[in-house]
This record gives C-alpha cells, sequence and structure tokens, in this order.
C-alpha cells in the first residue's frame, strides 16, 4: 500500500533526472514531507503536445491530483479511494485497464512511509478484512538517496457541469502501483526492528529502475502482457527503513523534520 510518501526534489532537478523536455513553471509544488491523498503531486510522462507540429510523443513533467477518478466515472467523489492499483490485477480492472494500457507515469519521491502492525493485523489485511489503526510509522527510500519513481497512471476526467472554458473542467487524476512487499533483507538492516519491507506492510509502492523508465512511460506500447512484464519488482537490497516520528501521521504536519530517523522506535509504539 502507498497512503502517504515524501517528495521534496525541487522541479528543476526532476527535470534533469528524467530527461524533462516540457514543463511550466507556473505548475511549481513546494517540497510536500507528507503527501496524502487529493494533494497535488507531480508527474513524468510522455504524450504528445497539443497542436505540435511534431506528433512524437514529449516528456513533460505536471501537475496531477493523486486520486484516480475514471473517465466514466459520473463524479469524482471516488478518487480519493483509488490512491494505488494492484500490479496483479491492473490491467484487468475497469478502473484502471484504459489507464494501464496507454496512460502510464512516474510519481517521483523521496521515498514512502507505512506504518508497522502487529502479526495478526497483517494476516487480517493480506485477507482484505478490517484492522485495528497503524503504529509506529516508518520511512522507505533507497538506500543510495536516488529518486524513488513510483510506477504510476495517470487519467483524465471532465466534468460536464463546468463550461469548456472553465479551469476547473477537466481533471487528471493519479494512482501509485503497487506490488508485494519485498522479503529480502534490506540493505541497512536496523539493529531491531523489521528486517524487509514485509515485516512493516505486505504492500509497496512499485519502485521503477532507470533502465525501465522509458519503456514504461512509451504511449505507443500497448500490448498488455508486455505491460505486465515491465511490473516485475525491482531488484531486492535497494531499499532502507527507518522509524520516523509519528508526528507523520497527522497530514497537517508537514516538514523535512518529519523524515529524521529515531534510534528506536518511539515508546509506546508497537512492533
Amino acid at each position: 500500500m502507498c497512503g502517504r510518501y515524501a517528495a521534496s526534489r525541487r522541479p528543476e532537478d526532476l527535470v534533469e533526472i528524467f530527461e524533462i523536455q516540457k514543463w511550466e513553471p507556473e505548475e511549481t509544488l513546494e517540497p510536500d514531507y507528507n503527501v496524502a491523498p487529493t494533494k497535488e503531486v507531480f508527474a513524468v510522462l510522455d504524450r504528445v503536445v497539443k497542436d505540435a507540429d511534431d506528433p512524437r510523443p514529449v516528456r513533460q513533467l505536471r501537475k496531477l491530483k493523486w486520486g484516480l477518478v475514471p473517465s466514466w466515472a459520473k463524479t469524482p467523489e471516488g478518487g480519493a479511494r483509488m490512491i494505488n492499483a494492484r500490479a496483479e490485477t491492473v490491467h484487468e480492472k475497469p478502473s484502471y485497464r484504459r489507464a494501464f494500457a496507454t496512460r502510464r507515469c512516474i510519481l517521483p519521491a523521496d521515498g514512502y512511509y507505512e506504518w508497522v502492525t502487529g502479526t495478526q493485523e497483517r494476516e487480517l489485511e493480506v485477507e482484505g478484512k478490517r484492522k485495528r489503526p497503524r503504529k509506529q510509522p516508518y520511512f522507505v527510500t533507497p538506500a543510495d538517496g536516488s529518486v524513488f519513481a513510483m510506477a504510476g497512471l495517470y487519467e483524465f476526467w471532465r466534468d460536464r457541469t463546468l463550461p469548456d472554458d472553465h479551469p476547473r473542467a477537466w481533471w487528471v487524476t493519479c494512482s501509485v502501483i503497487t506490488t508485494e512487499a519485498e522479503t529480502t533483507p534490506l540493505a541497512v538492516p536496523p539493529e531491531e526492528g523489521p528486517r524487509a519491507l514485509a515485516d512493516i506492510h505486505p504492500r509497496m509502492p512499485l519502485m521503477l529502475t532507470p533502465d525501465r523508465w522509458d519503456a514504461w512511460l512509451d504511449p505507443s506500447r500497448t500490448d498488455t502482457e508486455d505491460l505486465r512484464g515491465l511490473l516485475a519488482p525491482p531488484p531486492p537490497g535497494l531499499m532502507r527503513a527507518f522509524p520516523v516520528s509519528t508526528a507523520v501521521s497527522n497530514v497537517r504536519n508537514n516538514g523535512p523534520e518529519l523524515l529524521n530517523e529515531l534510534a528506536a522506535p518511539e515508546e509506546g509504539t508497537l512492533f
């Protein structure tokens, strides 16, 4: 699952990292250390520029709203619930399959937050049942400090209650693709606490390594089986995870201090 993440890199840095060809400076977003559903986020995507002479897709940095609204939805109200799409079923679910075929993106992040749950609670979550509130938050990030490139989908939705020239007539929304969490040891195993990502949560965002960026973003690749091959998890041992303050559990808290590593889980939290 991915329900909260951090994205503090400047757009100028993302332009360089992803070799962006088109970016509108007025679409700048401030660093966000507590990205929550329904917020605007940066997305990298390849798309033909409207009215351009060149028919080839252009790599763009765009602002999207996190929480996918299918094009056929009558209202956008369900978007906040559609923040994640499962890699195992994204190709067949009605809400995601069209976007999976032609509207794929990368959502750049520093890393994501996840809350450790007890063993029994994790078993209930795997079964899709309700569980008690989460406890100790952990921050999961690439061990080498590189960008966490989350595989995503984006979609367009037209608000038919507004005229064509209204600035909010079109919504562009996105979802993070998730996969099974790694069971192999973390790149930097802690002295105490979880030894693998699966010890924290059974799901994780699907991270795309740079060698898959071009193929994932290419809108001309539409064959389902071909695309499903890109959903393979990254090589193990790339990630580290460490406990952070429970302040991140409140979406109103936002600042670089949320990424400060704690020496040990906070007193009274659970592992």
